[in-house]
Order: structure tokens, then C-alpha cells, then sequence
């Protein structure tokens, strides 16, 4: 009997499993990376036990069931960072692209699954004891893989590719950057937030990492729903990886791990709640729990890295290390070092600046912020009355009003020498293509928000300028506009993977919408002035 991640006997696995598919992924997948890449790869034991439930067979089950075949219809496993997730979850999407993952019907004993029978040159064979669920390839196999950017699905697609390079299955494989053919009709397709085409195609099997960021807001909890209506339609399953998540963010996680289905396995293993993990002993005793059957993992080094982000983000690091759902509380930016940049100033015409977009359509408001070449940043004013550039939908019958919106646009591009706009696309794709055409390509720039690094990295720039003293060389102001002041105030650092972070609100009720182009806004600076852009350019023509 195979015994799960801590070896205890709660973990005994006494039930009908399909044991030919850790044996294929084995045999097939070998070490992705590190000083031992392209050797046998060996399970973990946690990632034996949830491969082993995943691959439960109900004892009724009949050859030619599919997905009804299994006692779960679908997976969660929620782990901490370093546990290795990302290779596990790669060996997973190919064994269900190649490997013996159909319920096949029950073993009499003595019958052999052959590689050799299925298009696969690597000589391996398995066989079947008595009473053993037996198992056989897909015919044609469409995987999706599913993360919230391409660095983020990277995670996962980067080991898959190295282990198809490296092993027999590039006998029947062929990978690419977006996606991997199997054979001559089957997928591995991925998908982003930001490329979601293939959403809608029929497919077997839909891995969906790092769920713990899918919500509404992103747009992925309606993909990872259409994955799974796909799946089941086809007599496919689904699984999920991911950190701990924040429970203020209602992702797609959280709905998984509080649903009430019994045929969802869920893995997440916690310590004690008693265990407190501000405190150095317990914090110890809690990542011997949750890194549990992880032997790669350096505990040390885990609690120095861990020990550094409660220094700046403790709920961060209880998340990511500690396997807790705990919501985060780091506010982005103090409001007081906000406050104390304030310095109003009148902005004469035909000066040299940048523009900020971020807009929304019927529940949050959409902003316009401006900064000058020297780092003054200001709420530009449109109409006869100089109303400000923000729109709550709310005083505008429950809708943004588009129409108003374009003509601020078109009088600040006329009032003011514009040198870069960055606009952030969703919602107003129609708008931001039209001032592409009026305005160039090379001043409207579409700049999306999702992008974790790129948003990441802008944020830390506003926020360094913001928190230094003006005697450290950082020239930043602003016209202590209170509707961005409060938006300010009301933002929160919402924890990344490696270490990142990007913008939310700090409950649902609050808005942030006029800090995203003040964001914005001061990137365009920073790159306009890396461009050489930031002074005007003259040119002399000498007729005859």
C-alpha cells in the first residue's frame, strides 16, 4: 500500500487507483532543470498522493466510462511555494496528453499496457496485477493550460517543454512557445488572461494554475468555468494548483476549496491554528507541516526568505510559506507620504506632458491623470465649467458617459503639447483604437494593467518617487486632487508569486480607479524621458 505525503496511516491508500500512471509519468517525464536534469524523475510523496486520487477508479466503474470512471470529478491542491507544484503539474497534463489515463476496465492479471501499442518508441511497459484498474491513452488529446500571464503559465509550460526535449516522449511530441502537438490531431494549448481565443473548444482536460488569482475582475473565473463545462462535455476532468489564497479577493480558489461537492479531492495540508506564525518556534514547526514530503525543500532557507516579507508583508509570507488564507493588509502607499508631495500648480497650455488612462463602464469610475516633464502630476479639467477628468457612474444615471469622456480626451490633446498617453484597454477598446488613429500609434500607447511584472514595476516607481524626500533627487508633485487622494488611501498591495504585488481595492465598496492612471501617467514619464522625448525636438529648414 502507497502512503501519503507525512507516511502516516490516515494517508494508507486503500482504495482503487490507477498506479500505471505515476509509473508512466516516471518513466516519461524526466528532471526538468538543476544539476540533475534529464535524470528518472522520483514523486514526491504528497505529489504521489494526489496523483494516486486523483486517479481514483470507483469499484463500480465499467471500460468506456470516462470522466463517471473516477471518484473525483476534478482536483484542487493547494501548497506552499518551492514544493515543487509547477514540474508535478507539468508530468500531470502529460500523462493525460499521452499517457494511460482511461479508465480501460478491470485487470484479471497478467495483461501488459505496451508503449510501444500507442505510438511510443521508449520499450516501457507495466504489468497489471489482479483487480487493477486498467488504463489507455486519449485518441485525441486537447489540454488546455491555464494561468493569469505568460510568466505566470511559465511556471508550468517550462518545465513540460524541457521534459519533452529531454525524454522519450519527443518521439510524439512537438513543442512550441504557445502550445504542444501531440501526435498528429492532439493540443497542449495555452491560455492567459490575455489570450482566451481558444476558450470554447472542446477539450479532455484543462489544467488551471495558480487559481488563487482567478476573479471576476480578471476575467478568469468565467474561464476557468467555460474549461470546465468543455471538459465535461468531452468526458474530461480539471485540476487546480495554487498558493494559499487571499479571501478578500473571492477567487476561484476559494469557491473550489468552500463547495460542497463531495467529488472534488482537495489537498492542502495546515498546521495547527495555534501555531502562531509571527513567531519564530511555531513559524518553524508550521513549514515542517505544510512542506511535508517536499525532501528538496531547505527549510532554512525557507525561513530566511520568509523572515525577510514579514518585515514588509506578514500576510503575504503566511500565504505563500505558510499555506494560510489570510487577507492581505499592506497598504500600497501611506497617505501621508501622498499628502506631502502636494503642491499645487497651474499647468499653463502647450505644455509638455503625459496622460494616464483607466476606465471602467457601469460600476467603478474612469479617471484621466496628467504629469508634467518635471514630475507634476494633476487632475487635467475639460468643458466650460473645468470639471475634473473623473467620472463616477453613479452621477451619470449608473453608466460612464462615453461621449464626455472622448471629448475631454480631444480637448486635452488639443489644450496641451501630448507627448505619451497610456491607456489601459478593457472596456474601452473601441475608444483607445479611435485615438490611435487621430492621435499616432507613437503617442497612444495601449498599456494593460494585467500584466503583473510590467504593473508591478510601474507601481514601485510611483511609489519610490513618492516616499523619498526631494533632497534625494526625487523632483515628484501633484495638485493634491482629494478624489485621488482618497483612491490612494484606499489601495492595497495585493501579494504575487515572486515576490510582486499588483493593485486592489481595500474592501469592495471602496474605489482605487484614480490611483491606476496616476500609475500610469508617471511610467509614461519615465519612459518618455529614457526615450529622449521629454524635450522638444526642433528643426530647421532653409528654403531656397
Amino acid at each position: 500500500m502507497a502512503k501519503g505525503p507525512d507516511a502516516g496511516p490516515e494517508f494508507v491508500v486503500d482504495f482503487p487507483t490507477m498506479w500505471i500512471v505515476p509509473d508512466w509519468i516516471e518513466h516519461h517525464c524526466p528532471i526538468p532543470d538543476g544539476f540533475r536534469a534529464g535524470e528518472d524523475m522520483e514523486l514526491y510523496p504528497w505529489q504521489l498522493w494526489c496523483t494516486a486520487n486523483h486517479y481514483r477508479v470507483r469499484p463500480g466503474a465499467e471500460a468506456g466510462q470516462l470522466a463517471p470512471a473516477f471518484h473525483y470529478r476534478r482536483s484542487q491542491v493547494v501548497a506552499p511555494q518551492k514544493t515543487g507544484k509547477g514540474p508535478w503539474s507539468a508530468t500531470i497534463v502529460l500523462a493525460e496528453a499521452a499517457g494511460p489515463v482511461v479508465f480501460d476496465g478491470w485487470a484479471r492479471g497478467g495483461e501488459r499496457y505496451r508503449c510501444s501499442d500507442h505510438g511510443c518508441g521508449c520499450g516501457w511497459w507495466y504489468e497489471y496485477e489482479p483487480g487493477d484498474p486498467m488504463g489507455t491513452p486519449w485518441p485525441t488529446p486537447l489540454i488546455q493550460l491555464t494561468a493569469t500571464s505568460e510568466d505566470q503559465v511559465a511556471n508550468v509550460y517550462r518545465p513540460l517543454q524541457s521534459m519533452v526535449k529531454r525524454g522519450p516522449l519527443s518521439g510524439i511530441m512537438t513543442v512550441g512557445e504557445e502550445f504542444t502537438r501531440v501526435g498528429d490531431d492532439g493540443r497542449i494549448d495555452v491560455v492567459t488572461s490575455s489570450a482566451q481565443s481558444r476558450l470554447g473548444n472542446p477539450i479532455i482536460f484543462a489544467m488551471q494554475d495558480e487559481t488563487g488569482l482567478y476573479t471576476t475582475a480578471n476575467k478568469l473565473r468565467r474561464t476557468a468555468e467555460t474549461q470546465r463545462r468543455g471538459a465535461a462535455g468531452m468526458g474530461g476532468r480539471s485540476m487546480e494548483t495554487t498558493n494559499a489564497w487571499d479571501p478578500s479577493e473571492n477567487s476561484v480558489a476559494q469557491t473550489t476549496h468552500e463547495a460542497k461537492a463531495r467529488d472534488i479531492f482537495k489537498y492542502h495540508p495546515e498546521a495547527p491554528k495555534s501555531l502562531s506564525y509571527s513567531n519564530k518556534r511555531d513559524r518553524r514547526k508550521i513549514h515542517a507541516v505544510v512542506y511535508a514530503g517536499s525532501s528538496h525543500v531547505d527549510l532554512d532557507a525557507i525561513e530566511a526568505e520568509t523572515a525577510e516579507i514579514m518585515e514588509k508583508d506578514p500576510a503575504q509570507a503566511e500565504r505563500f510559506f505558510g499555506n494560510r488564507c489570510v487577507a492581505g493588509t499592506a497598504a500600497w502607499l501611506d497617505p501621508a507620504k501622498w499628502a506631502g508631495k502636494t503642491d499645487p500648480r497651474r499647468v499653463r497650455p502647450m505644455t509638455r506632458i503625459v496622460l494616464g488612462f483607466d476606465g471602467s463602464d457601469v460600476d467603478d469610475w474612469t479617471a484621466i491623470r496628467a504629469e508634467t516633464m518635471d514630475g507634476y502630476q494633476f487632475t487635467p479639467v475639460y468643458g466650460e465649467n473645468d470639471e475634473p477628468t473623473i467620472w463616477n457612474p453613479a452621477d451619470f444615471g449608473g453608466q460612464v458617459p462615453r461621449a464626455e469622456v472622448r471629448a475631454a480626451m480631444s480637448q486635452l490633446m488639443h489644450r496641451y503639447d501630448v507627448v505619451r498617453l497610456y491607456a489601459d484597454p478593457p472596456y474601452w477598446e473601441t475608444e483607445i483604437d479611435e485615438w490611435v488613429d487621430l492621435y499616432g500609434e507613437e503617442r497612444v500607447i495601449r498599456w494593460h494593467t494585467r500584466r503583473i511584472i510590467q504593473m508591478h514595476s510601474a507601481c514601485e516607481r510611483l511609489k519610490t518617487d513618492v516616499v523619498k524626500r526631494n533632497s534625494e533627487g526625487a523632483a515628484f508633485s501633484h495638485d493634491g486632487c482629494p478624489i485621488t487622494a482618497d483612491h490612494i488611501a484606499n489601495t492595497r498591495a495585493a501579494a504575487r508569486p515572486m515576490d510582486r504585488y499588483v493593485l486592489r481595492k481595500a474592501s469592495p465598496s471602496q474605489k482605487i480607479d484614480a490611483t491606476i492612471p496616476s500609475v500610469l501617467a508617471h511610467e509614461a514619464l519615465g519612459d518618455v524621458i529614457a526615450a529622449g522625448l521629454a524635450e522638444r525636438q526642433q528643426s530647421f529648414y532653409y528654403g531656397s
